[in-house]
Parts: C-alpha cells; sequence; structure tokens
C-alpha cells in the first residue's frame, strides 16, 4: 500500500509540473505572438510628406527649439488650445524660434460613431502630403463635430481641404481611402507608450509644459 500510495503521489507530481510547464509555454508563446503583432502594427504604416524622423508627427518649422504638441481633432479642449496658442504658435515658428512636431493622435474614436479621430487624423496626413497641414488642422478645429455624433464625413473633410486649396483628385482619394490610417494608430500607440494621456499635451525640448500661449512662449524663451 505504501508502494501504490507513492507510485500515486509521483504521477500526480508529474502531472502538475507537466501542467505547470505546458502553461509557461503557453504564455511565452502568447508574449512573443503579442509582441509581433503590437510591432508590426506599430511599423507597418507610411507617414506623409514632413513626418518626422520616427514618423510619429509632422514638422513644422526648424527652429533650435522643438515643441511637441499633441492633439485630437474632437477634443473640445484642443479647439480651446487653438484658440488661444495657436497664432503665437505660428508666430514663434514664423520667427524661427521653434520647431512644431504636431502628433495628430485618435484617442477619441469611442466619442463618435465613425471612428472621427482616426479618420480626422489621417486627412490631416493626407493634407500634409499637399503642403497644407497646419491650415488643414486650423480648418478641423474651426468646423469641428460635437462629441457623441457620426461627426464630420468623409465628403466634408474633403470639402474643408479644398478650403484651404486642396482642391486635387490625390487629396480627396486620399482621404476616401484612408491611406494614412495606419499611420495614425502609429502616432497615437507611440504617443501612449510616451506618457502622453490625453489631449492636449505640450512639451518642449521633451519636458511638459503648461498648454497655454504663456507656458509655451515662457518654456521657449527659457530653453532658446
Amino acid at each position: 500500500m505504501v508502494r501504490q500510495q507513492l507510485a500515486r503521489e509521483r504521477r500526480r507530481n508529474r502531472t502538475i509540473w507537466t501542467s505547470i510547464v505546458a502553461v509557461a509555454v503557453l504564455l511565452i508563446a502568447g508574449l512573443i505572438g503579442w509582441g509581433v503583432y503590437a510591432g508590426q502594427r506599430s511599423t507597418d504604416y507610411t507617414a506623409p510628406a514632413g513626418a518626422s524622423s520616427d514618423g510619429t508627427g509632422i514638422v513644422v518649422g526648424s527652429g533650435p527649439v522643438t515643441v511637441d504638441l499633441y492633439e485630437d481633432f474632437i477634443c473640445p479642449a484642443c479647439n480651446q488650445f487653438e484658440q488661444q496658442a495657436g497664432a503665437d504658435i505660428d508666430q514663434l515658428v514664423a520667427d524661427g524660434r521653434i520647431r512644431l512636431v504636431y502628433h495628430p493622435v485618435a484617442y477619441l474614436d469611442r466619442y463618435s460613431s465613425t471612428e472621427y479621430s482616426t479618420r480626422a487624423s489621417a486627412a490631416s496626413g493626407c493634407a500634409a502630403d499637399g503642403g497644407k497641414f497646419r491650415e488643414y488642422a486650423k480648418a478641423l478645429f474651426e468646423r469641428q463635430p460635437p462629441e457623441g455624433g457620426a461627426g464630420l464625413s468623409d465628403d466634408e473633410l474633403i470639402n474643408i481641404g479644398a478650403g484651404v486649396g486642396l482642391t486635387g483628385e490625390d487629396f480627396a482619394s486620399c482621404v476616401r481611402d484612408g491611406t494614412y490610417r495606419p499611420w495614425t494608430r502609429h502616432v497615437t500607440e507611440a504617443a501612449s507608450r510616451d506618457g502622453v494621456s490625453g489631449t492636449p499635451t505640450v512639451r518642449v525640448n521633451g519636458e511638459p509644459v503648461p498648454a497655454s500661449a504663456d507656458g509655451i512662449s515662457s518654456a521657449v524663451a527659457a530653453a532658446g
């Protein structure tokens, strides 16, 4: 009886260890698979004209101080920020004081029924190809739809482009085809990895600053 009990114990222990090893193998395989999948999601994109070297934003200006601006086109606070600080930021660019990197993230897709954040960001990439990114971004905020609805249609996004000089079929096709949706995903995922949790977020030479005209101007003056 003792031998039989010992044999049963050995079989049970082997079963337990076999189960542990199997679970560990599955976990490792899952982690490897997720890593490959996430890497593919992050890198399988084409950046529009004017994008930064890492593809995470559109560069405007070439000044010595870098200002990173993270905004979502359906974000009401971003719209308010643009109204309050947009002209000052444009002046800093025009004066050659800053290199503005504009990151059009899509954090708020859930606040529309058509993934408007993603569609608007992708359309801004199309505008960048036409050399009108900043003008188009401003126009998107001027026509910002309310949260909770469908957002602007693709035809409306195309009409906004026409209003800033993007009248060619290339822009219209780019918007309708969602050419830069993968790029938008890359921009958004990179922002999340970099610790950006809300919009608008502003960083000057990598350091967070208040999202206001005074906050940005003071930080640029201190950095320059």
